[in-house]
């Protein structure tokens, strides 16, 4: 019997709701931007 995968989404969706340029349009997302960096977290992959 074979399973059927849960909610397999797409990678380019998520990142227009949830990736940084998602973040950086709102007044809020960018609040939490930089709330992260003082916590001293990497934003940028490199």
């Amino acid at each position: 019997m074979a399973m059927h995968y849960p909610r397999r989404v797409s990678k380019v969706k998520r990142a227009r709701q949830f990736g940084f340029r998602a973040r950086m349009k709102t007044r809020l997302g960018r609040k939490m931007l930089s709330r992260k960096r003082r916590l001293g977290r990497r934003l940028s992959v490199k």
